[in-house]
């Protein structure tokens, strides 16, 4: 496979031909934030978080699905990259209803610490505050609709690596949502096998372990890991 030269942030870089700007900026120790990433699993660019500029395109584009090419020079923290990103924060904060203090994730929430990176205090945006149903009619997790960001990491962990294909996302426009099994309750969707990865993957609190109370949220890092090298090493077992 070939090669590609390209410059981030004044650094060379040399990465394999196919590798998007996210691979070659992590290579490079270079951070770029994301919210809908998550290592192991198919890219979609959902976030818009990672927006990078490149020299010669009049437009932003999204670092995790835009691949390298020879020559590229490309800044990834001007000062119109942070204000996008720290827009687009406060977007997602005043389309959802994402009260901290009554949520389990408090102190373990990507958002949240996306929105203290990016120095947000308040929303520019008039909050929306959507009417958005709980689903705990699982044994084991709930679903609270009102924390979800809509990043997909619970569909595309459920579709790529469990392959129980549980969770879709339905419904469009404002109404879109994260479902599962065609719009069911979660409980009475018989392909579920409660591995709880979706709890895993999602950056918020929106699906959570039930008996969890606020700040009670602590990620299983090795099921993240497993997560990251499943696909590869053909570990399809709960």
């Amino acid at each position: 496979m070939s090669v590609k030269t390209l410059k981030i942030d004044g650094k060379e870089i040399a990465i394999e031909e196919g590798a998007t700007l996210l691979q070659a900026a992590k290579e490079a120790g270079i951070r770029i934030p994301t919210l809908c990433h998550l290592d192991g699993v198919s890219d979609i660019g959902a976030c818009r978080l990672c927006l990078v500029e490149v020299a010669g395109i009049n437009r932003l584009l999204p670092a995790c699905v835009t691949e390298v090419s020879e020559g590229m020079n490309v800044q990834t923290n001007t000062p119109k990259l942070k204000e996008y990103r720290k827009m687009i924060i406060e977007m997602l904060f005043a389309e959802g209803n994402h009260v901290c203090a009554v949520c389990v994730a408090n102190g373990n929430c990507e958002l949240q610490d996306l929105a203290i990176e990016m120095g947000m205090d308040h929303s520019r945006f008039p909050y929306r505050f959507p009417e958005r149903d709980v689903d705990v009619s699982h044994d084991e997790f709930g679903i609270d609709h009102n924390r979800c960001v809509l990043c997909t990491r619970c569909v595309r962990v459920c579709d790529e690596i469990e392959g129980a294909h549980v969770w879709d996302v339905g419904f469009r426009g404002a109404a879109a949502k994260v479902i599962t099994g065609l719009n069911q309750p979660w409980g009475t969707v018989d392909a579920c096998t409660s591995c709880g990865k979706c709890v895993e993957a999602c950056p918020t609190g929106a699906i959570f372990r039930k008996g969890a109370t606020v700040g009670e949220m602590d990620r299983d890092r090795s099921k993240l890991d497993f997560i990251v090298t499943a696909r590869e090493l053909k570990q399809w077992t709960r």
